[in-house]
């Protein structure tokens, strides 16, 4: 839906302003959010967790309605002054699948899929094996997911009617900075917001509204500032020219991005990652927390909206609903081996490290412990089991914020890799855009 809803977006707003468009399109959010806490713990002490997922079905197809309208509406209307000309293609059903097999490059999408499931599971269910990374199944799904991932790129080289993936967008040298940067915020992002909930609940003491408000921060933030980043993109820079210095960092025309990533986005997202690893501690108070997701939150609406840019600048407006797939696609990448590094660390630090810091009367309880969430929560804070396990979340909290900064150093490469691209020149193909 999301996806749906930035190429519509794309289509119906002019380059300069598409910035603040997808910004604009993100604000419900900052309001939204904010019933989430409440909403869980109302669910969970009410009618239980299982209805959720009804209730949220239901407003979910509220909520589209509206959008699905739209759409039926201008396609009617397309078809009633002639720019679009139905037709039936007299195909079988067997014909249709195998037409719509080709067409979306079924066979590639079994391999990518197939060969990063069986490549970055092992990294969470290594820890569960009794012979860890030298488990057969460990070994297994590694060479399988590979040979998958090796076959992918061979099929679609030689043997695909049609590609996944344009090969030639890959030449721009934009769209392969902007992909990369889209996967390293998505591995970065994973890694440390890993376990963040439960953390704020076990070694902080929040309730589960207040910890729901904490994670919430960095979605208001990102969602408000992309708004503000947008507005930045179209409007002119205040800089002299007469300033050689100044000048050089923000230009003083209309329509550069790459300068908000480079100056603002990256250093600042770096900044507050970094800082988690001194502030996610039994010893700090919460504000620091607080602080370090603030600063997260601004300089991720900044890089997603200025990534999102870069590659509809970089490439023509026929190739802009395959461009964003392609980008959604890395970051979903990049989530998933961010989900896995984090799983690896936290299973190799956390079961290792609650066993050496857990008093010698509560280590036959080490298994529940280390399983639930609840009873975790059940030690009250100060006592010795509570304390025992704050350490152990602390200890792996440090080493996965330690990794989502290191990580981030790769944005630095990525974002150098952009053209320096004034979108005030371009001119948007006809229709009634924003």
């Amino acid at each position: 839906m999301s996806y749906t809803l930035g190429v519509f977006i794309a289509d119906t707003s002019s380059l300069k302003n598409r910035g603040f468009m997808f910004g604009y399109v993100n604000s419900p959010y900052i309001f939204t959010v904010w019933i989430a806490g409440p909403l869980s713990e109302a669910f969970l002490t009410g009618i239980g967790w299982r209805w959720f997922y009804g209730i949220f079905t239901i407003i979910t197809f509220l909520a589209a309605l509206p959008l699905l309208w739209l759409f039926l509406w201008n396609y009617r209307k397309a078809v009633n002054t002639g720019i679009i000309t139905p037709t039936k293609s007299n195909r079988t059903l067997l014909e249709s699948i195998k037409f719509y097999a080709i067409e979306f490059d079924v066979g590639g999408l079994v391999l990518i899929m197939g060969g990063l499931v069986f490549f970055l599971l092992p990294f969470s269910l290594y820890a569960y094996q009794k012979d860890q990374w030298h488990s057969p199944l460990v070994l297994c799904f590694w060479i399988i997911g590979i040979l998958m991932l090796v076959g992918f790129a061979l099929y679609e080289k030689y043997l695909a009617p049609k590609t996944f993936i344009p090969y030639h967008l890959f030449m721009n040298r934009t769209v392969v900075g902007a992909n990369v940067l889209a996967a390293t915020l998505f591995i970065s992002f994973y890694l440390w917001n890993a376990y963040f909930l439960s953390f704020l609940q076990v070694v902080n003491g929040l309730s589960l509204r207040d910890a729901t408000y904490v994670t919430n921060i960095y979605t208001v933030g990102s969602c408000l500032f992309s708004v503000i980043v947008g507005i930045l993109i179209r409007c002119k820079s205040s800089v002299s020219h007469t300033s050689r210095t100044y000048a050089n960092l923000v230009p003083p025309d209309t329509g550069r991005f790459k300068w908000i990533a480079i100056y603002f986005g990256l250093p600042v997202a770096m900044l507050g990652v970094g800082l988690m690893i001194h502030f996610r501690q039994p010893t700090q108070y919460i504000a620091g927390v607080i602080i370090c997701q603030i600063l997260i939150a601004f300089s991720g609406g900044a890089l997603v909206i200025t990534e999102q840019i870069a590659v509809m600048a970089s490439t023509d407006h026929q190739y802009l609903a395959v461009i964003l797939a392609i980008e959604g696609m890395m970051s979903s990448i990049g989530g998933g081996i961010g989900s896995s590094i984090a799983s690896t660390i936290w299973t190799g630090v956390f079961p290792v490290k609650l066993i050496e810091y857990l008093p010698e009367e509560a280590k036959g309880s080490f298994a529940e412990i280390y399983a639930g969430l609840d009873v975790q929560l059940s030690y009250p804070r100060g006592t010795p089991t509570r304390m025992a396990i704050a350490r152990a979340y602390s200890d792996a909290q440090r080493y996965m914020c330690t990794a989502a900064t290191a990580v981030l150093a790769i944005g630095i490469v990525a974002i150098l890799l952009w053209k320096d691209i004034r979108v005030s020149d371009f001119k948007q193909t006809k229709g009634r855009v924003v």
